[in-house]
């Protein structure tokens, strides 16, 4: 009896789990979003864009980052899109910014304040939440401001898609033009860098794997254009592998959460 009781207690004494719900943005099967919610009401959103080339990848495998960021006290999203060749790059931009809109449509059910988001992109991801946070276009269609938003980018290299393709080696250049087609005009279009003039989104952290010489070129490309148009744009360099940026965060001692822990709480002004 004794051992029931104590049970008990400890079940109404135990913080809840967070419980994680899948939701549509849109009518495509890839067009979903798993929504975490945040313990206590107006809490800030962190949403995660996952990457694979733009063409394969999936939102199930940010779980552990939903649960460092409902650790924190933040909602958490993390959202799939269409794929190439199945659509192109700007539709996928456009999948971001309807997602997100999906997501403030319902910000006072689920608790969240609209005005503090942080989105954060890694790989293909990355060049996704870079040209969502530098082309107006696709915010501005659902009456999103691009002031409320804080960018984090891990370890992207599609900043600027025409220089990328240049110096690429045969099988990574492959790679992009089977993402933006051999249109010239499309890669001028579809690079953040090309819109790295004002209006941006708020405040970007640039972050890139020391070894990958074309990501650290892309990620100070990147920033000086945001930088010149007034944007504050912060670049670092964490150790580690391409996949292990992501892989690994929410762990001890990990740079890449330390640095992104440290923005978000400068963005939403908590601390943990």
């Amino acid at each position: 009896m004794r051992m029931l009781v104590l049970l008990l207690m400890l079940a109404l004494t135990a913080p809840a789990a967070a419980q994680t719900v899948e939701r549509a943005y849109g009518r495509d099967a890839r067009q979903r979003l798993d929504f975490t919610p945040a313990a206590a009401p107006g809490a800030p959103l962190v949403l995660f864009i996952h990457g694979g080339a733009w063409s394969f990848g999936d939102k199930r495998a940010a779980a552990h980052m939903a649960a460092h960021f409902h650790e924190a006290g933040y909602a958490f999203a993390a959202i799939n899109y269409r794929l190439v060749p199945h659509v192109n790059v700007d539709d996928q931009a456009n999948d971001v910014a309807a997602a997100l809109a999906s997501l403030l449509a319902d910000a006072r059910r689920d608790g969240v304040d609209p005005g503090r988001i942080v989105m954060i992109g890694h790989s293909a991801g990355a060049h996704l939440a870079a040209l969502v946070g530098t082309d107006p276009s696709y915010l501005t269609a659902h009456g999103i401001r691009l002031s409320a938003i804080g960018i984090v980018l891990l370890d992207g290299a599609g900043y600027d898609i025409a220089r990328q393709i240049q110096s690429a080696r045969p099988l990574l250049r492959r790679l992009y033009v089977e993402a933006f087609g051999p249109d010239g005009r499309d890669h001028r279009t579809l690079s953040p860098t090309t819109h790295a003039a004002a209006p941006n989104a708020a405040e970007f952290l640039v972050l890139h794997v020391g070894g990958r010489s074309d990501s650290r070129a892309q990620s100070e490309l990147l920033a000086a254009g945001l930088q010149a148009a007034r944007t504050p744009a912060t670049v670092a360099a964490v150790d580690g592998t391409h996949a292990q940026i992501f892989r690994r965060f929410g762990e001890p001692g990990h740079r890449a959460t330390e640095l992104t822990d440290a923005f978000v709480q400068r963005r939403f002004g908590t601390s943990r």
